[in-house]
């Protein structure tokens, strides 16, 4: 082991992929750093790399008292293992009393290029600890035009809670690039290469993002194991790490609609029930279905197919963003944290997977007006949804009679759809609801709650709905 001639300003524990990404880009930007691993080997191989990867300052060490010891006043120390009992756990081998700790939970965004190079860093807690290594983290993190990808959350929770989000919003526009590639290639008829074109001809305008940037690649990607491209060898079962889900159990108890994202966490799961569904298909042929794909795409007009999908998938991206954003707000609201929206958009825009032209664009929404109810209502926001609104109808219609699922893009649309009309049923359902249980209603011409007795008034008009057990 390098000894270190002088104390780190910093402390690493967990040299997993990320750990070890992230310890050697703070190194590389000029801050000595200590390092430490249960598994020995994997502190070796961490000084190894930074050794290889330019003579970085990192130090490794082989037991927590050492670590501790080697790191300069008032210690800080990244702990990157997984969440739960090993944080605990970590936290208790380097602290010799639980005195004067200072807990800041930062979500990094980026994957293990990201942690390298310049990830986008959330972190929320105590704004001391975010003080003492403020200078770090602007420095390690992905640089944009407007300053680095990294800003104090808030207290408590939020760095992680913001995270969370992030995740809930990847897995919409995840679901969303996949329903364009399914549309494109089972009713437009196109092949990998087109796709691939495609993508990369997306990714120099509105669209452009790192999503739809990585998408274009994997479609030129050949299979080195047999003919063909590798993407269509791939199974069609979606992993999760139960981010999306912990997003959808968050609006759910906050009372914020996120059908975008729920969609996403649905097509996963049944994306898991691969056996099923191949059983499903055999069983819907006897029944008599017939796949109408091909009846559809025959007179398709592809360039205009390809416009459009390109302008559903932006509205439909917009509508699942709105979403991610409310919820962050309802949940800023709950604990106080005071989110600003705008500056989250902000440090979104590099270094993260959903990081993205139009975040630009959400910032300045935000910054026009820090009380937007919803992205949708955004006067330059508003003209593009109408805009593209045709095009987005044509694409889920025409999906829709082609037995295409859908379920991000049609979510979007709902979405959309109940958020612009100034008057739901939902007038019907509070009626049902005072006929059945009594639960009283609100009337649009007068103040107060009102309960009617439906089945006796029904009755008397002659139109009785039968007396109800």
């Amino acid at each position: 082991m390098e000894a270190s001639p002088a104390l780190s300003r910093i402390g690493l524990a967990g040299l997993a992929v990320m750990g070890q990404n992230l310890a050697l880009n703070i190194a590389e930007k000029g801050f000595p750093i200590s390092v430490y691993n249960r598994t020995t080997s994997k502190v070796d191989e961490t000084v190894d790399r930074a050794h290889n990867e330019g003579n970085l300052p990192l130090f490794g060490q082989n037991n927590p008292r050492d670590f501790v010891l080697s790191i300069q006043r008032p210690r800080s120390v990244i702990i990157l293992v997984k969440a739960g009992a090993p944080v605990d756990q970590t936290i208790a081998a380097l602290s010799a009393t639980g005195r004067g700790l200072l807990y800041l939970g930062m979500g990094v965004s980026g994957g293990e290029e990201g942690a390298r190079h310049g990830p986008s860093l959330m972190p929320g807690g105590s704004h001391q600890a975010y003080t003492n290594v403020q200078d770090i983290l602007h420095k390690v993190a992905a640089q944009v035009e407007d300053g680095p990808c990294v800003t104090y959350i808030g207290e408590g929770g939020s760095g992680n809670f913001v995270k969370m989000v992030h995740n809930g919003i990847e897995y919409g526009d995840m679901q969303l690039i996949s329903e364009a590639y399914d549309v494109l290639k089972n009713v437009g008829g196109l092949s990998n290469e087109e796709l691939g074109e495609i993508f990369a001809e997306w990714n120099k305008g509105e669209l452009e993002s790192f999503l739809i940037e990585i998408t274009a690649d994997i479609f030129k990607v050949r299979d080195d194991l047999a003919d063909g491209f590798l993407v269509d060898k791939l199974l069609d079962k979606t992993g999760m790490k139960g981010t999306g889900k912990w997003t959808v159990q968050q609006a759910a108890e906050l009372s914020v609609a996120a059908p975008t994202i729920a969609a996403s966490l649905d097509c996963r799961y049944l994306s898991g029930l691969k056996e099923e569904r191949e059983k499903a298909e055999e069983t819907l042929k006897q029944a008599g279905f017939k796949e109408v794909i091909g009846s559809v795409t025959s007179g398709i007009d592809k360039k205009r197919l390809i416009d459009d999908v390109r302008q559903a998938l932006y509205a439909s991206k917009i509508c699942s963003y709105a979403q991610g954003m409310n919820l962050l707000r309802a949940k800023s609201v709950e604990k106080g944290w005071g989110l600003n929206l705008g500056e989250l958009a902000r440090i979104w825009k590099g270094g993260c997977i959903i990081r993205a032209v139009f975040l630009d664009r959400i910032k300045n929404a935000y910054q026009r007006n820090q009380n937007l109810p919803n992205l949708i209502v955004d006067p330059d926001f508003a003209k593009e949804m109408v805009q593209r609104q045709a095009a987005w109808r044509r694409v889920v219609g025409l999906a829709v009679s082609a037995g295409i699922s859908t379920p991000g893009m049609c979510a979007s649309l709902s979405y959309f759809d109940t958020y612009r009309r100034g008057r739901l049923p939902a007038n019907l359902v509070q009626a049902q609801r005072d006929l059945f249980g009594a639960h009283t209603y609100e009337r649009v011409d007068r103040p107060g709650a009102f309960h009617t007795e439906w089945t006796k008034l029904a009755q008397k008009s002659g139109s009785g709905v039968g007396a109800l057990n």
